[in-house]
């Protein structure tokens, strides 16, 4: 693990509300969906500019979802995911969270995640691969850390394996 890697890590630990959202067929409407923010501080101002605004989340949406499905250490927990219905699932709930003008519809992140056995090895995997996603990007260290941040406290919903 890099320096790098371990420097983001420490705001980074609920990246894992990523791992694996079952959008299989996730269809809860928007007036039952618990928020994506539920315990989650509010987004920085500027965060969704920095990030490029919908065009430049769904761009990384879609570099993040295809790495992770040929990820060696997390891919098989994608196999039964539909990529396309991930990426714009990831899409919607990074847009909200980083101030957009989204609208997440899926499910909370501890219900999604619940049966899907990850542990501390998944997570840090997996923020490893957002991160590679976020540099071939082009997104700038600090607002990677920005986002990483704003991720950070739905992690006690997504690792199940302690």
């Amino acid at each position: 693990m890099t320096h790098r890697t371990l420097l983001a890590l420490v705001p980074a630990l609920a990246i894992a509300s990523l791992l694996a959202l079952p959008a299989v067929a996730q269809t809860t409407t928007a007036a039952s969906a618990p928020s994506p923010s539920a315990g989650v501080a509010a987004a920085p101002a500027g965060l969704y500019q920095a990030l490029g605004e919908k065009a430049g989340i769904t761009r990384l949406m879609d570099d993040f979802v295809d790495r992770l499905v040929k990820d060696p250490r997390i891919g098989a927990h994608f196999k039964e995911v539909k990529p396309a219905a991930l990426k714009e699932s990831l899409t919607d709930q990074i847009c909200q969270l980083s101030g957009g003008p989204c609208q997440y519809e899926g499910a909370d992140m501890k219900s999604a995640h619940a049966d899907m056995d990850i542990n501390k090895g998944h997570f840090n995997a997996l923020v490893e691969v957002l991160q590679t996603a976020m540099d071939a990007q082009g997104i700038p260290f600090a607002q990677q850390n920005r986002l990483l941040a704003l991720l950070a406290p739905i992690h006690r919903d997504i690792i199940t394996l302690r």
